[in-house]
């Protein structure tokens, strides 16, 4: 693993950075194939968005680009981690008077997943850490991940791939590290992130694409109930692309006509990244 530091090859901290002191800053973890970074733009984006939500100093994005793709220049594969900090600064909660960011980048070896998970599906499970609801937070991939945390380790079962997380008032939001879709009547289903969930990319470049297909999406509430009467569901994020999925309690799912087009869409990117 290669770090950069504000552009210097580090491995170290500040042990005052308020990201390790109170998780203020936020992260983007992106896929490289070939050198590139498929959906670059979606996450600059978001990175932008977040922190202007958090009123924290965006970073140079052409900057941050070079340094990426110092990174990863003759990488086949590999997982570029961004993260960014306010910086460093005395105790207390209130920002410092002079704003002085952290930027790190990092990256990382490639995942190589079981070809069944996009070809078959996925078992998942339902998790009993909740998410608060946070609408000043909702949508961001701020650095303050315990809820996720504490969800993964509820199973160790080797055939579980993923868990679904509630919000305290009983809406489905999403997965640990993913976002869930769910087809009811060819027609595309995705929970409100208002109030909290990370608004991941590939959800985004997911609705874009369904709606140029003039596949119906409806972004809204949605509870458990809705899970067992779907016909065919998903999981999505950056790095996997899309996982169908087979298994949920006793409900079992066939990877649909729906899932499988939007499949070979998200798959396309990564064999020849153009977004």
């Amino acid at each position: 693993m290669t770090i950069l530091i504000n552009g210097q090859p580090e491995t170290c901290i500040d042990i005052q950075d308020r990201g390790f002191q109170y998780g203020d800053g936020l992260f983007e973890t992106i896929a490289v194939v070939n050198g590139v970074c498929p959906l670059w733009k979606y996450h600059m984006r978001r990175l932008q968005h977040s922190c202007e939500q958090l009123q924290l100093n965006s970073p140079d994005i052409d900057l941050l680009s070079q340094e990426v793709k110092k990174l990863s220049a003759k990488k086949k594969r590999g997982v570029i981690k961004i993260i960014v900090t306010r910086g460093s600064g005395g105790r207390g909660y209130r920002y410092p008077e002079n704003e002085n960011i952290t930027r790190i980048v990092m990256i990382h070896p490639w995942l190589d997943y079981p070809a069944s998970n996009w070809q078959e599906g996925i078992n998942i499970t339902q998790c009993n850490t909740r998410l608060a609801q946070q609408p000043a937070l909702a949508g961001l991939k701020h650095l303050n991940r315990l809820e996720q945390v504490m969800a993964r380790n509820e199973w160790q079962d080797i055939k579980i791939t993923e868990g679904l997380m509630f919000d305290t008032q009983d809406n489905l939001i999403e997965g640990t590290f993913s976002n869930i879709f769910l087809i009811k009547n060819s027609q595309l289903f995705t929970p409100d992130l208002e109030l909290s969930g990370v608004a991941g990319v590939m959800r985004e470049f997911i609705i874009q694409q369904a709606r140029e297909l003039a596949i119906d999406v409806d972004i809204c509430q949605l509870r458990e109930n809705d899970i067992t009467q779907a016909d065919e569901m998903f999981m999505c994020n950056s790095l996997i692309g899309i996982w169908p999925i087979k298994q949920f309690n006793d409900s079992s799912y066939a990877v649909g006509p729906v899932t499988a087009q939007l499949l070979e869409i998200t798959q396309q990117i990564y064999s020849s990244p153009n977004v």
